[in-house]
């Protein structure tokens, strides 16, 4: 039997500013998916949702299942040849799912909070011709985003796993300069 991750202690209000973080990340790259699919409101749905729960709404089955539809839109994306539309709508669906973080030391975990800002800017990326310093600007448009709360409950987790292709890259760049930021450090505003 596999060890078991331990617990890390996450309270309402932290979820709810990695779901606000998580959304303002989102946000910028709707307008890559609505340009390309403008009938289809999925992931505005998603966004809206992880909004709402930032603002203080339950954690519940309207936050599942909008982050459930809009990764369906991701999909019907990508098999239309949308790649960049389909990496919006991914960035709306981690966005929904960042108030889904769990609370143990998993380095998956790091996904929900900040795959969202990498999925944003590869979007990004790919209508910047796929060339990486769009990716690298939008990550560190996303760095300003992050509030010492967020920074604080990123460090409670392992550094982002490998693999996953050039949005893992993102999330890992994301991940380490957050990770080096001095303690408490993060942008205020949050």
């Amino acid at each position: 039997m596999a060890a078991q991750s331990p617990a890390i202690s996450l309270s309402p209000s932290e979820l709810r500013e990695v779901a606000r973080f998580a959304a303002a990340c989102a946000q910028p790259a709707l307008a890559i998916f609505e340009h390309e699919r403008p009938d289809d409101r999925r992931p505005h749905a998603a966004i809206d949702a992880a909004q709402a729960f930032a603002d203080g709404a339950k954690r519940g089955k309207a936050l599942r299942e909008s982050a459930w539809a809009a990764n369906r839109a991701a999909k019907e994306a990508l098999d239309a040849g949308q790649g960049a539309a389909s990496d919006a709508a991914r960035a709306a669906v981690a966005a929904a799912g960042a108030a889904f973080l769990h609370p143990l030391a998993k380095a998956t975990q790091v996904k929900h909070i900040l795959g969202s800002a990498a999925h944003a800017a590869r979007a990004f990326e790919l209508t910047g011709g796929a060339d990486p310093a769009v990716g690298a600007h939008r990550i560190a448009q996303a760095r300003i985003l992050a509030n010492p709360i967020v920074v604080d409950v990123l460090r409670r987790y392992p550094a982002a796993p490998a693999g996953g292709g050039r949005v893992g890259e993102l999330i890992r760049q994301l991940d380490a300069s957050l990770r080096n930021l001095p303690t408490g450090a993060g942008n205020d505003c949050g």
